[in-house]
Formats: structure tokens, sequence, C-alpha cells
């Protein structure tokens, strides 16, 4: 008989833990890309039926489906990026104890993140649009897979700000590019699409993050090690398409310069709006992907990572779930306006489950504030998109981004400092009066616009 191998033995079922969280990798951006595009079915599923379409002049095939290609690679890699900044999510707390640092120094490493991102955005806002989308796109993965090199190889806290400060300014480099990028490459009168799809890459990937990350360290050989490895490889590859699409939007010329993200004068009411509604539904979001992992570990009293970086991705889930069904609803206002208002009672039910010890009302509040996150973003995004201006949307788009991240990191390192100085309890309940109020204040706004009491910009 003849053998090829001498020991046939390979014990794949103790590693299934592991292949689950790298499938899951690869599904969660193509549900995303069917929830968009839907089935493609060929015209033996669709009854004979022969759909043509006439031009006046000559199509070019080949840019039409270059342009689709490019459109799906940038939102898989705004996806990639989001997802890499947010595989930590699950190990903050295993760092803080092998490390020895108090909840500050946790929210401090968390909201570096932020805190670099907002300049990076500011320094680079403006560069997409004089150089062009890709090489800012490259430029940002590149960078991203620095950071997560670091965060495998760290040793001390010292390489966890550092890791941190790294990932800021990938995802500030590229994350308005990028968006930019989907609005131009979305097909004529599919802006609603580019708005979808950059929501969904951004929400799918910080759900993405947390819910792979917590798996692999809890299953995976080399907790603390194996997750960023992994998103270290996915990020070349992506990287690696970015640079071979043929096409990619090309920038407008002209001389760059660092300059604060300026809004034109007549969209600045609209856009305060807009970014006061986004940036009460991230401040939510980046709560749960900094200290609501350790409140649910305290609450339920485990650590076990997967569960606590399940609970995180439940509630971004229920956000990209909410954007697919809402999409091209024709009324991002009131979206907005619903969305927020879910948003205030997802905290309420998250307050109330500390001292009620009960994990259906976290997942309750995880649910309903992913939910309203979900409404109140999109809309945002897709009314921002509809107001900017081509020549200086990648600018406008990210001055958006630095006021949501703004209030991540101040939210962030606040709920931190009252958690030193009292207790998690408090600092989520005192988060969740200020963001409430911060989200009242929208609604209201929202509503007096739409009964014409204020000037829409």
């Amino acid at each position: 008989m003849l053998r090829l191998f001498a020991n046939a033995h390979y014990d794949f079922i103790s590693v299934r833990r592991l292949a689950y969280g790298i499938t899951a990798l690869f599904i969660i951006p193509g549900l995303i890309w069917l929830a968009v595009h839907g089935l493609n079915y060929s015209i033996e599923f669709t009854g004979g039926t022969l759909i043509q379409v006439q031009s006046k002049g000559a199509v070019d095939v080949g840019a039409l489906r270059s342009g689709r290609a490019a459109f799906a690679l940038v939102g898989v890699a705004l996806f990639v990026l989001v997802a890499g900044a947010n595989l930590a999510t699950p190990l903050y707390a295993v760092y803080r104890d092998r490390f020895g640092f108090s909840s500050v120094v946790l929210t401090l490493v968390f909201a570096t993140y932020q805190l670099v991102l907002c300049p990076s955005l500011i320094v680079f806002g403006q560069l997409s649009d004089r150089i062009g989308r890709r090489p800012v796109v490259a430029g940002g993965l590149a960078v991203a897979m620095v950071g997560l090199a670091l965060f495998a190889l760290a040793a001390t806290t010292a390489w966890l700000f550092a890791a941190r400060a790294v990932q800021g300014l990938a995802v500030g480099a590229a994350s308005g590019a990028a968006t930019a990028a989907l609005v131009e490459l979305a097909p004529t009168g599919a802006a609603a699409r580019a708005a979808l799809v950059s929501t969904l890459a951004q929400a799918g990937g910080s759900a993405a993050g947390p819910l792979i990350g917590g798996a692999l360290a809890e299953w995976a050989p080399a907790p603390r090690t194996t997750s960023f490895v992994v998103g270290l490889v996915t990020t070349g590859v992506v990287l690696a398409g970015v640079l071979a699409v043929p096409r990619m939007p090309a920038g407008t010329g002209g001389r760059w310069r660092v300059q604060r993200p300026d809004v034109p004068a007549e969209i600045r009411a609209a856009f305060a709006r807009f970014a006061l509604t986004a940036a009460a539904a991230w401040a939510v979001a980046g709560l749960y992907l900094s200290v609501v992992p350790s409140y649910a570990g305290s609450l339920l009293d485990t650590s076990n990572l997967a569960l606590e970086g399940a609970i995180t991705a439940t509630m971004l889930l229920a956000s990209c779930a909410a954007q697919v069904v809402v999409r091209g609803s024709g009324a991002p206002a009131r979206d907005q306006s619903v969305g927020l208002a879910l948003v205030i009672v997802g905290l309420i039910a998250l307050v109330a489950a500390f001292p009620a010890q009960s994990l259906a009302l976290v997942l309750a509040a995880a649910l309903l504030g992913g939910v309203g996150h979900g409404m109140a973003f999109l809309g945002a995004q897709s009314d921002l998109n509809a107001i900017a201006p081509p020549d200086r949307r990648g600018e406008v788009t990210s001055a958006f981004f630095v006021c949501i991240y703004l209030g991540v990191a101040v939210s962030a390192i606040g709920v931190g400092l009252v958690a030193t100085l009292a207790s998690l309890e408090t600092a989520v309940a005192v988060f969740a009066v200020v963001t409430g109020a911060a989200s009242v204040v929208a609604i209201a706004w929202h509503v007096a616009v739409a009964r014409g009491r204020v000037a829409v910009r």
C-alpha cells in the first residue's frame, strides 16, 4: 500500500475555534456586500426575462467593472482598518491585569487612538482631494499593519500606547479618503449606497474586531498575539488589492497644505446638526468598545473574553442590521431622531442592568443602542454626503469624523476618571446622563428643522 505520510493523525478538532474566528473574518465582509448588492441572479433563475439597456454612446464595460471592483475594495479596506483597530477591545482588561495599570490608564490607552486620529484627519483631510484616494488609503493600510505588529509584540504599557497611536494615525489618514472614494465610485444616482457601505464598514468592522479578537484570545494559542497576526495578514492582502485595482478616483491637483478642518459657511449649521447626532451615537459605541466588556464581566462575574467581545459585537451588529433595514427610507432626518431616542432607551437599560444583575438587560441595551446607532449614523452620513461640495468632500468628511472621534475620546476619558474616583457603575450612569442629554438636544434640533422653525443650513 502506498504510504505518503508516516503520521497521518491531525487533530483538527482542537483548533476548530480558531478556524471559526478566521472564517468569520472573511464571511462578514461578504455578508455586507450581499446586503448592499443583493443576489446577482443569472437568466436561468429569472424566468427567461432578458433586460437590455441602450446607451447613446459606446460603453466601456471594462471601466464599469473596474469601478465596481474598486467600490467594493474600498469598502472592504475601510472595514478591515476599523476591525483591526478594535481587535484589542476584549484584551484591555487582560493587559490591565498583566501590566498592572489603573482604569484611567486603560481608558487613556483606548482614547489615544481617537486623540491621534483627530489630528491625523486634520493633516490628511485635504491630501486625498489633491493627490487622489489610492495613495492615502494604501498608506493608511500600511501604517495599520505597523500598529497590529506593535500589539502582537506588546511587552509593556508603553507598547499599547504606541500601538493605539499608530492605529489612530492609520485610520485618520485613510477613513476620510475611503469614505469620499465610495461616494465617487458609486454608480450614478446611488449616493445612498455609498453612505450605507461607509457606515456598514465602520460599524461592521467595529463589531468584527471584538468578536474575532475575543474568540481568538479565549480559544486560540498565543491569545495576546494570534488575533493581531490574523489582522496583519488580512490587512496586507487588502493593501495589495488597493494597489492593484486599476480604477481609483484621482486628485484635483494643486498645493496641499495642513489646515484646520473647514466646512463651507453655507452648510455649517446642517453640518453641526449631523455631527452632533453622529458623535452622540458613536460615543455610545465607544463605551461598548472600551469599558462595557469590563462592566459586563464585573456584572456577570466572568472573565470569558469571547463573551465580553460578543456583547460589544452584538451592539454593533445590531447597528449593521438597522442600517440595512432603513437604507433608502428617504427620511434620514426622521431616522436620526428615532435612532437617538433608541440610544437613550438603550442607555437606561444599560444603567439598570448592574443593580438588577441581569444579562438580559445588558443584551437588550446592546440591541437597542445598536439599532439606534445604526439609524442615527446612517442618517447623518447620508445627509452629509448630500450637502458636501464635490471638490471638498474629503475635507468635509474628515471634519465630520474629527467631531465624532473627539466625542468618543472625551467620553471615554471621562468614564475612566469617574470610574477611578467612584466606581464603574457610577461612571456608566454619569455617561448615560450626559450622552442622553446631548441626544435630546440633537432630537429637538432635528424636529425644529423639520417643522421649519430654524434654517436648514
